[in-house]
């Protein structure tokens, strides 16, 4: 596996070009290492497209030349790059598919409501692209509950026409922050305990937890509650902030320039957010 990430500046990334953009630009990172023509699937994880249709993974798979590619985007929100790392695992274990790029990529600087400082401080732009031709995944396990789905959420364009006599309106995110608090520290460490539980794997056979960067709060009361060291939590919030479905994979190329990942080391990725979604994998590198 490899990756590339790509971010605006560090002062919450706002400005920064489209998410497609950035995939593009990253995926370009990587060309040499793998022939566009080689490609089977892409799948983008977003929840802030650059348009409705076409998707943006059909958009990196012309910008790149990827003729032979499959190309779909998902939305699962911050969890939407483990959804997307077992949706290709699913097809790779059929037989289907040999190798796949896998993107987070968010823009959520033009969902941002920058006078609700309950939100406008914590979310950031970026994008993340992992290139997979085996995901090393031992177990996994996906969970959504709608029920919960005004807790962190981002209306559409709203029906507008001559038929209703009004003029559709674009909303903006809004969040219930101790809400998303108790379901990420309760969530989590379920999810981890599931995969380690159903596996037999040790806590202390686990090098890293790679968490979805939503606050250090959240990370600290998941170690809290797995009863596991910080320095195994490996953080990038104070660089980029939460950059939803692309929070994971920028993290992971943080991990690999500092060299902290080593072939044959078992990690637990895990992410959590609307819908409410979450996930998590336990691989091994």
């Amino acid at each position: 596996m490899t990756s590339g990430s790509g971010h605006g500046p560090e002062s919450g990334n706002a400005g920064s070009p489209p998410e497609r953009e950035r995939a593009i630009w990253r995926r370009r990172r990587l060309s040499g290492r793998l022939r566009q023509e080689e490609l089977d699937i892409i799948i983008l994880g977003t929840s802030s497209p650059d348009r409705n249709y076409p998707s943006d993974a059909c958009s990196v798979q012309a910008a790149i030349g990827a003729v032979n590619a499959v190309a779909f985007d998902i939305s699962a929100a911050c969890a939407g790059f483990i959804f997307a790392m077992n949706i290709v695992e699913g097809f790779f274990k059929a037989g289907i598919y040999k190798t796949a790029l896998i993107i987070g990529a968010e823009t959520l600087s033009k969902v941002t409501d920058w006078s609700d400082r309950g939100t406008c401080v914590l979310f950031g732009d970026g994008a993340g692209v992992l290139k997979a031709e085996e995901t090393g995944i031992i177990d996994m396990m996906m969970g959504a509950d709608g029920t919960k789905g005004d807790v962190l959420a981002c209306t559409s364009r709203t029906v507008g026409n001559f038929l209703t006599g009004t003029k559709p309106e674009l909303g903006f995110m809004t969040m219930d922050g101790q809400e998303v608090f108790k379901f990420a520290v309760r969530k989590v460490p379920e999810s981890v305990m599931e995969l380690l539980q159903r596996t037999g794997t040790k806590k202390e056979d686990i090098k890293y937890y790679v968490l979805h960067q939503a606050n250090e709060r959240i990370i600290e009361a998941a170690a809290r509650r797995l009863k596991e060291p910080m320095e195994k939590f490996p953080m990038t919030i104070s660089q980029f902030g939460n950059t939803s479905t692309a929070s994971i994979p920028l993290l992971l190329d943080d991990m690999i320039r500092k060299d902290m990942l080593k072939r044959g080391d078992k990690i637990i990725m895990s992410g959590f957010g609307a819908g409410m979604t979450w996930g998590a994998v336990l691989m091994e590198w």
